[in-house]
């Protein structure tokens, strides 16, 4: 391993954070405009998207750690945009659903946020963001593999 190769993976990965830092920067600030943070934003979307979700499984889905959904649901429910839900054969499993005030609110947001993503990608062709998909696509599951 040269150098040079070393020099090149940190500069790879300053240039991914710099890129994800300014895109999460816009997409929280439209979060923040429409009332949402973004895990409230992520949960619902989950929600919008995939129906109604077994609690203890949002955080993985979204990413998030299970302490932090409780609260989320808490704040989410309260502004009535979903609602817990009892599985009917499984008392220690309870559901998020989203409800027809939120989907009606995502209806809204979910395709200015849509456009949002593609103003700021639209820098790159479609044929450059395939082959970035595919990139960080073998990047994110050979780090899977690694072992420190």
């Amino acid at each position: 391993m040269t150098s040079e190769n070393m020099k090149q993976s940190l500069k790879l990965y300053i240039v991914l954070s710099r890129a994800n830092k300014a895109i999460n920067e816009v997409t929280n600030e439209f979060f923040q405009q429409n009332g949402l943070n973004p895990t409230e934003f992520a949960v619902l979307e989950l929600l919008y998207h995939k129906g109604k979700q077994p609690l203890q499984q949002i955080g993985n889905k979204i990413l998030l750690a299970s302490g932090s959904i409780t609260y989320v649901v808490d704040k989410l429910e309260k502004r009535g945009y979903l609602n817990r839900v009892s599985c009917p054969t499984d008392r220690r499993v309870t559901y998020a659903e989203i409800t027809k005030e939120g989907s009606d609110f995502m209806d809204q947001l979910f395709p200015e946020h849509e456009k949002h993503l593609h103003d700021m990608l639209s820098v790159l062709t479609s044929d450059e963001k395939e082959t970035a998909i595919s990139l960080l696509k073998k990047l994110g599951l050979s780090i899977k593999d690694l072992s420190y």
